[in-house]
């Protein structure tokens, strides 16, 4: 054991991250490693203790049993068809507006975000089902990709997410509350990346043309009645899953597995359940989850040294002393949150940054669950900022290769949904109620 400085270890560990990162080691072995050699030259034997502790309590949080429900759910529910039956409804409904595909794909991953909450399934899922109708019709590469990747990332913030699910408990905060302090926000979104391709389809009507009409010849009953049947069963998760939430029927664990028998029985409905739907389903959840608590147990165990290290008080500080006061402080979190999200998986942030700043924010006078949010909608920014990039790698990986998409060609086209979320971010300051009106409206 040697004598360090909180001023050491702190740089120490960070230093020891970021290097890390840059290897290109699994995240979770890297940050054990940082937090284990630290510890260990910092405390001594005594850091086995502190590292035993932190991960019982994570892997015995009762909260945290949603995190597989929902993954089995949003998968579950991936398999049923209801985003294919979804968009064939609206390509209908909205083909014949310039933009219109796009748009409909951003409704898409809008609707799909309140039932899936998966990123790799979201995206994947309308890289599928909606690039090929875009880019088949002329639509330009980069806006197709974008509002794929864009629509898609949406199911990371509306809930039910499991980035909220694994928030809750680092900050404290109710996963109640911050389901429905999410909901809002993520609607902004939506709207800001719809009225965005609507607007620009307008001006440049050549990189999204309207699908022609005799694509579109489908009597007017009919198509209300493919849009009402779509909509339905998405409703119907939804309101078993975030109503009683809302309506403090039950909390997030239990309501996770309501979502979960839902989602099963709405695949049984729609014929698409079956022994090897089940099979999938349920090894894509272990190993989902594996690989989130895996994460979560190292980082978690990670912040314990850090925080008995000094690190915490060190962090504060020097937030604190920002120049420009408590706005000058949360211009630097956003700051570094956005920076971190390049280069480090949302979980590492969530587990290592979150139990850092989070008591941070009571000092600069902002509402808990506000400044929770802040960091979750910032969030949504890593999925589309290179390299880190998981919604540019899925769409890629998803795209079908006559289709000759590029990875140039979607880093083109996500970097104004990216100027969007800033945006987003701006109106959530502007208007704080955006976040805290719906969550104060729960029954308790």
């Amino acid at each position: 054991m040697i004598e360090l400085s909180a001023e050491t270890v702190t740089i120490m560990m960070i230093a020891g991250v970021l290097v890390g990162v840059m290897t290109g080691y699994h995240l979770a072995l890297m940050i054990g490693s940082v937090g284990l050699i630290v510890g260990y030259i910092a405390f001594g034997s005594t850091v086995l203790d502190i590292l035993y502790t932190r991960i019982f309590d994570l892997v015995t949080n009762y909260i945290l049993l949603a995190v597989p429900l929902f993954i089995f759910m949003g998968i579950m529910l991936e398999r049923s068809g209801i985003a294919e039956r979804l968009y064939d409804a609206l390509y209908l409904w909205l083909g014949g507006f310039r933009g219109g595909l796009a748009i409909t794909t951003v409704l898409i991953g809008t609707i799909m975000a309140a039932c899936v909450g998966i990123i790799g399934a979201s995206v994947t899922m309308l890289a599928i089902v909606a690039l090929p109708a875009m880019l088949r019709r002329g639509y330009s590469k980069p806006l197709a990709s974008g509002s794929v990747c864009a629509g898609g990332t949406l199911g990371i913030l509306i809930p039910p997410s499991i980035m909220l699910v694994v928030y809750g408990p680092m900050a404290l905060i109710s996963v109640g509350k911050l389901f429905m302090a999410a909901f809002v926000p993520g609607l902004v979104l939506s709207g800001l990346y719809c009225c965005y391709i609507g607007i620009r389809s307008l001006f440049q009507p050549h990189i999204a043309p309207a699908v022609p009409a005799e694509e579109r010849t489908v009597p007017f009953l009919k198509k209300t009645a493919m849009l009402v049947t779509s909509l339905v069963p998405p409703a119907l998760l939804i309101l078993s899953v975030l109503g009683v939430i809302f309506f403090g029927i039950a909390p997030p664990t239990e309501a996770a597995a309501v979502g979960a028998l839902v989602a099963t029985i709405l695949a049984i409905a729609y014929r698409r359940f079956s022994w090897q739907v089940l099979k999938h389903t349920a090894l894509e959840t272990l190993r989902l989850t594996s690989a989130v608590l895996l994460i979560a147990a190292a980082s978690y165990a990670f912040t314990g040294v850090f925080l008995n290290a000094g690190g915490g008080s060190v962090v504060k500080e020097a937030i604190l002393a920002t120049p420009g006061g408590r706005w000058g402080a949360f211009g630097v979190i956003m700051f570094v949150c956005f920076i971190l999200g390049m280069f480090i998986d949302w979980m590492g942030i969530i587990f290592i940054v979150v139990p850092i700043i989070t008591p941070i924010a009571p000092e600069l006078g902002f509402d808990p669950l506000w400044f929770a949010m802040m960091i979750c909608v910032n969030l949504q920014m890593s999925f589309m900022t290179p390299p880190f990039a998981y919604a540019i790698f899925f769409t890629r990986a998803a795209a079908p290769p006559e289709l000759g998409l590029t990875t140039a060609d979607i880093i083109r086209g996500v970097i104004p949904f990216v100027i969007l979320i800033a945006v987003g971010l701006g109106l959530c300051v502007v208007f704080p109620e955006l976040i805290l009106w719906l969550p104060g409206k729960m029954i308790k």
